[in-house]
């Protein structure tokens, strides 16, 4: 039996290329839910063409509710809302066999449409043992701990392109070539939906190998665009200031790295302050 889990973010989803787009109670919101929806629904189509028994589908972005339940293909089940303990994962732990990011984006500090590593600003950049990781990435090396390869990578042209150097194996489906942070060249939902649903079907023809874990324990070093955001991330039991505008943290493996991680975007997301010029 193969069960396939596939990670729904926003930013690299089909059409999607300002703050609007992904932001809820916007009015763009609601018509760009439609085309995250048609893109994870193509790979559901896709994998599920390519032998899989089951598809779980994780709500990965912002609030964890964009995705339309009701117009899901039934064929797959949602995993929806907040505060869920593996957050863009959730669902690995489900004896999963195979992992896909739809609609991911680049990381804090790098080219791409609506790049950026959890926060849309402050953090400038993230290192797992000194390697530069973004959101992809990050899982990715959660998932290789658990034994989970990650088979399909959907997103702009930059992103697609990191995802051969952290998981070289995978398909990648590239919906839009970036021009700016809030611009690109974009394919139409109709082209987009036919390339997942085809690469997603491949991606389940090869044996799924995970590739090596990187070796624990972990140094996660977080880069932030002011020191006063330094010193409120060091109130976190565990976080230590190591330059003026660095953090770093450690942790036994890479999943609790991932969640150690999480809770410090907590920290320095509710820190920043509003514009005052």
């Amino acid at each position: 039996m193969t069960r396939v889990l596939i990670s729904a973010d926003m930013e690299g989803a089909t059409g999607t290329v300002l703050p609007a787009d992904v932001r809820a109670g916007n009015p763009r919101y609601e018509r760009f839910r439609r085309l995250l929806t048609g893109d994870v629904n193509a790979a559901v189509a896709g994998f599920l063409d390519g032998g899989a028994d089951e598809v779980i589908v994780n709500d990965a972005h912002c609030g964890m509710d964009n995705v339309l339940l009701e117009e899901l293909d039934p064929r797959a089940v949602l995993i929806v809302g907040r505060n869920k303990p593996l957050g863009m994962l959730q669902g690995l732990e489900s004896d999963v066999d195979a992992l896909a990011f739809v609609g991911y984006h680049t990381g804090a500090g790098e080219a791409g449409v609506l790049a950026h590593t959890y926060l849309s600003h402050s953090i400038l950049g993230v290192r797992v043992d000194g390697r530069a990781v973004d959101e992809g990435s990050f899982n990715a090396l959660v998932a290789a701990e658990a034994g989970v390869p990650v088979v399909l990578v959907t997103g702009d042209d930059a992103t697609c392109a990191e995802a051969a150097r952290y998981a070289p194996g995978c398909r990648t489906v590239t919906v839009k070539t970036a021009i700016s942070r809030h611009a690109a060249i974009c394919r139409t939902p109709a082209a987009t939906a036919a390339d997942i649903r085809r690469e997603a079907a491949a991606a389940l023809a090869s044996p799924l190998d995970p590739g090596p874990a990187m070796p624990a324990p972990h140094v996660v070093d977080v880069d932030v665009d002011s020191p006063y955001l330094a010193e409120r991330a060091s109130t976190m039991g565990g976080v230590d200031v190591i330059g003026p505008r660095t953090v770093r943290l450690a942790a036994p493996d890479a999943r609790t790295a991932l969640r150690r991680f999480r809770a410090l975007t907590w920290v320095i997301g509710a820190g920043r302050e509003g514009d005052w010029t």
